[in-house]
């Protein structure tokens, strides 16, 4: 089975095995910034496991001249992150919310916990809603 994943604009698109390494959430403070969110959501997979179907050629990258493996992976057209090779070119990370199609793993563990962001609280002690509190559910913010 194969899973396929886009950015937001739909212009790059990419398949990859079901064979996932691992699930994992990185608390580093690159995965942070690079996410602009608390943690990455990644799952890692052998090189060989991964293909680009479409808009390579819009895929960036950014490697920082201090980092051994870490790299990121953007299109050129709206900005999303994608999926990228590690710096040792042993594995693939796939940023999870990328994929465009339901996915049953769920994650292994969280790494770089150390690193998390001060502000960070855990879902679970957080209060819920259905869409934005106060709102009408005609104001969704993911239409």
């Amino acid at each position: 089975m194969s899973y396929k994943g886009s950015c937001l604009c739909g212009s790059v698109c990419y398949e990859i095995s079901e064979d996932i390494i691992s699930f994992q959430y990185c608390y580093c403070s690159r995965c942070r910034r690079s996410t602009g969110s608390a943690h990455a959501s990644n799952l890692i997979i052998a090189p060989d496991q991964f293909q680009w179907t479409k808009g390579s050629n819009l895929v960036g990258r950014f490697e920082p001249k201090d980092a051994k493996h870490f790299a990121t992976g953007f299109c050129k057209n709206c900005g999303s992150n994608l999926p990228w090779l590690t710096q040792s070119g042993q594995a693939m990370i796939i940023p999870a919310g990328t994929l465009d199609e339901s996915f049953n793993n769920t994650p292994e563990r969280n790494i770089f916990w150390g690193n998390k962001a001060p502000w960070y609280q855990l879902p679970t002690t957080l209060d819920t809603f259905e869409s934005v509190p106060g709102k009408s559910d005609a104001c969704r913010l993911d239409d």
